[in-house]
């Protein structure tokens, strides 16, 4: 099945079949962390987490 072809300059998407499915797909993950318990992590936190995680596998990869 084909579905209906969209144009690849308005959407990234090759059919809005392809559209309505990362849609409903997107929509659902939104929902699940709204819906997630765990208390929130600031910006700079994460961002802090991930420059940490960087320079371990920098220093890892580093030392052979």
């Amino acid at each position: 099945m084909m579905g209906t072809p969209l144009d690849p300059i308005v959407s990234e998407f090759e059919t809005q079949e392809q559209a309505d499915s990362y849609d409903h797909w997107f929509r659902e993950r939104i929902q699940q962390s709204l819906d997630d318990p765990r208390p929130n992590v600031s910006h700079d936190d994460a961002m802090a987490r991930v420059r940490a995680m960087i320079e371990s596998r920098k220093s890892r990869d580093a030392t052979g």
